[in-house]
């Protein structure tokens, strides 16, 4: 059969600066925060807000992302695990038999992401009262779409959260060379003799005698870029009705329209993304992923088409 998908297998770092690296997921990262500060201060301008509320709700943002994330990958997805190694939740370690030693944080989960914003927004306007919670989310939810985005790519540059096993023939199909499950490092570098991750996947992909083990490696379905390109479209329809109607003048409604159309767009994705863990097992018929989206497509739901007469809500 002829294989018309493509072989994935950059190094994580982009480039090196001395000791300093910087790598794609962490620059996506940064892009996504910087891109939502930008479109979050054209909105502040429109609605004659300060620069002093924007600059507190960056902050707010930030921390409420990032350990909404991580603290919802530990209790969703390996609660299991990190029930006996407490330190590991917020700290950048792992213990190995010859004790700690430095990983940096593997495992951020988008619906732990999406509890902490609606947290620390709320947090936020305890800060400033004159800034209501509704308010604040229906404007929050644009940048969030398009920071959802830039976090997709970063997962398809690092390889991760990869699909199901697809036929060579899809166009789209994708051969993840350094996918964890399919070829780990340490049997990257135990097959090619290499003292570097990057150079023994280096070596896996372009030295003949290691042709049979990348050929081993299955293609498959690059889920992340199907998400985050699902989550484009959905940021320019939420930035059109900001922008373009008196939608978000109806109190809830952009924030509704982001979690119907986002966690819906997770929703059916999941069904072609590998296995994540959690407690789908138990359950069954779903994966955690989905029975986590259920959830937030109802409520949003409810925000979109609650009774709710429309009103100027510009001074919050």
């Amino acid at each position: 059969m002829y294989a018309l998908g493509f072989t994935w297998n950059p190094d994580d770092t982009l480039f090196s600066l001395g000791f300093i690296q910087i790598k794609y997921y962490n620059l996506l990262w940064i892009i996504a925060f910087g891109l939502g500060w930008y479109l979050m201060k054209k909105i502040f301008q429109n609605e004659k807000k300060t620069m002093e509320q924007l600059d507190s709700l960056f902050i707010y943002t930030v921390v409420a992302t990032m350990l909404g994330a991580r603290l919802g990958h530990v209790f969703f997805y390996d609660w299991a695990y990190y029930q006996d190694h407490l330190l590991e939740i917020l700290l950048p370690i792992r213990e190995t038999a010859d004790g700690y030693t430095f990983s940096g944080f593997a495992g951020l989960a988008s619906h732990g992401a999406a509890i902490g914003v609606i947290i620390g927004m709320w947090l936020y306007t305890r800060k400033y009262p004159e800034m209501k919670l509704l308010w604040i989310l229906d404007r929050i939810v644009i940048p969030v779409s398009i920071g959802a985005f830039c976090v997709r790519l970063g997962n398809f540059f690092n390889s991760e959260i990869n699909g199901k096993e697809a036929d060579p023939s899809f166009a789209l199909a994708t051969r993840f060379v350094r996918d964890s499950d399919d070829m780990p490092a340490y049997r990257a570098m135990e097959i090619t003799g290499e003292r570097t991750v990057n150079a023994a996947y280096h070596a896996l992909e372009n030295k003949p005698q290691f042709s049979e083990y990348l050929q081993a490696i299955p293609f498959r379905h690059p889920a992340q870029l199907y998400e985050g390109i699902c989550y484009i479209f959905v940021f320019f329809l939420l930035y059109y009705f900001y922008w373009h109607t008196d939608k978000k003048n109806k109190s809830g409604f952009l924030f509704g329209t982001f979690l119907v159309l986002l966690w819906t767009v997770r929703f059916f994705v999941e069904f072609v993304k590998k296995s994540q863990g959690g407690f789908e097992e138990s359950l069954g018929l779903l994966s955690t992923g989905q029975w986590l989206s259920i959830p937030f497509i109802i409520i949003g739901l409810y925000f979109m088409f609650r009774k709710n007469r429309f009103k100027n809500l510009s001074n919050g």
